[in-house]
């Protein structure tokens, strides 16, 4: 049966706001002491990994790392601050490379150490390199400067991870080929100067071990950064851990008990895929074959792909398999139309394959989730909340039956769903929904995360607004109506094309 990928809905890192660059050198002890926590060792069947050298509990930060190197993506430029990595209205360019884009001053003095040679560099070459290029030129000036260990807490030189150039598709041999050709006309005379085989080492390395940093919502990949530490974590599609970026460093935070001595594990790839897709991606992408439990015993694909039960019957096998097939094919239009931005297309699409399909797929199946989270996303910025928030609380459910109990993904989705609930006047189910998503951040973004800070927030005003509504619902709607005039919950943006849609934590370029 095919399958489309699926995009992840909110599983990325973030950098917080804060002036914090996510580029630093020297750790102080304090953060050098949390590498004491874990130790790599030989991981059966996987190579190198990290395991616990003591007991954690979900929500427990194992250890932070700065990047060695970040970069704003091409498309961004001009609006991410290349220092803080913030997204702001007008930005101050540099005024000698005419690339760099900063807040203010004291960004661009901050940023300055790392980019005096970067700018000396586009000058020179009379035009800017992409991301990559970028990436691993930033990354070897580093390296030239400070040595192959660059903080205290460093467990690994970038020389002892893995590049997989020789798994490398013949396609993307060539674009590493072309991209090493570039570096070497961009690399200036006056740097050290680098064999072909080191360059491509370091461009092999960002290939499979960047990872996508995001503006201060957390909301949307803006960016690509190397993190050594990071990269020795290995994968399981049911992960110990989760990855966060909070204040310019990454945060690798337990998401339930873990035992001392266990492997440390993230996951690469969506869980909502089946694993045979899962086991693809994987493989095309990041050059094993995952073994974990999920993916042997194929856990929960039945229901990701299976009928609706009802009373005890269920649909046959051939309406389950001609709903799917009209459901894959109704979301590659959904698609064509969110890249043209014509929403009311996409409702009417997503409204047509809900009639047809809803009746017959399981409330887990992923094709059904993701015209349910299509129609809540556009239904929203539409502002038809109450159609927008029957959507999302379908989502919700049928993520709660699928995802990890202390998943992002699900937590962002009932963060959505609760501030949908409330902008359609479902105060009960707003304040539930967001006090779900709060228990969930609180463990994969932790108390300091600004959006964690964004639920106590909206957790205290729906606590609020919940006690008036049981008082007085009179009061409560003249409230809200006021309330509603100056938005202090919107979260409705213009929902992302396919092509922008949100990026998967771990950063592959396409």
């Amino acid at each position: 049966m095919r399958q489309l990928p699926l995009k992840k809905q909110i599983k990325l890192i973030h950098l917080s706001d804060s002036s914090d660059h996510i580029y630093s050198s020297k750790f102080s002890g304090n953060a050098a002491a949390t590498m004491e926590s874990v130790a790599i060792f030989d991981s059966p069947g996987k190579g190198r990994g990290l395991k616990a050298t003591k007991e954690f509990w979900a929500g427990d930060v194992i250890f932070s790392e700065a990047s060695i190197a970040a970069v704003v993506f091409d498309s961004l430029a001009e609006r991410i601050c290349h220092n803080c990595f913030r997204r702001q209205d007008k930005l101050q360019r540099c005024g000698q490379c005419k690339f760099a884009h900063y807040c203010d001053r004291t960004c661009q003095r901050a940023a300055w150490p790392e980019h005096k040679v970067e700018c000396g560099a586009i000058k020179a070459y009379g035009k800017v390199p992409n991301e990559n290029i970028r990436l691993v030129a930033r990354i070897m000036w580093r390296l030239d400067k400070e040595g192959s260990v660059v903080s205290d807490m460093q467990l690994t030189t970038l020389d002892e991870l893995e590049d997989h150039i020789n798994d490398m598709q013949e396609e993307d041999m060539k674009e590493l080929k072309v991209d090493v050709h570039n570096f070497l006309d961009y690399w200036p005379r006056t740097s050290k100067q680098h064999t072909i085989d080191s360059i491509s080492h370091i461009f092999g390395v960002i290939n499979c071990n960047g990872f996508s940093v995001s503006d201060q919502r957390g909301l949307q990949a803006v960016g690509v950064g190397l993190f050594p530490n990071l990269c020795l974590v290995n994968h399981d599609c049911w992960p110990n851990c989760t990855v966060i970026l909070n204040h310019g460093k990454i945060e690798l935070r337990a998401l339930g008990k873990i035992s001392d001595g266990e492997e440390l594990t993230v996951s690469y790839v969506d869980y909502l895929n089946l694993s045979e897709e899962r086991q693809r991606l994987l493989k095309t992408q990041y050059f094993f074959d995952c073994t974990c439990d999920h993916c042997k015993n194929k856990t929960h694909d039945d229901v990701k792909m299976g009928g609706k039960e009802e009373d005890g019957a269920k649909p046959s096998e051939e309406q389950v398999k001609e709903a799917t097939d009209y459901c894959f094919q109704m979301m590659e239009k959904m698609d064509k139309a969110r890249l043209d931005g014509d929403y009311h297309e996409v409702v009417k699409i997503c409204r047509q394959c809900i009639e047809k399909t809803e009746p017959i797929l399981a409330d887990t199946h992923i094709y059904l989730l993701r015209m349910w989270s299509t129609m809540s996303e556009v239904q929203a910025y539409l502002q038809n909340f109450e159609e927008a928030a029957e959507y999302a609380r379908k989502m919700v459910e049928g993520y709660m039956k699928l995802y990890n109990p202390n998943n992002a993904a699900l937590g962002m989705a009932a963060m959505r769903a609760g501030v949908t609930h409330w902008q359609a006047g479902l105060i009960e189910v707003a304040h539930g929904m967001i006090c779900k998503a709060y228990a969930i951040l609180m463990v994969t973004h932790g108390p300091t995360h600004p959006i964690t800070k964004d639920l106590e927030a909206m957790r205290m005003q729906t606590e609020m607004e919940l006690r008036m509504f049981k008082q007085n619902e009179y009061v409560y709607h003249s409230m809200r109506e006021a309330a509603l005039k100056n938005k202090p919950m919107t979260m409705m943006h213009e929902p992302k094309s396919v092509e922008e849609g949100i990026k998967n934590l771990f950063h592959r370029r396409k």
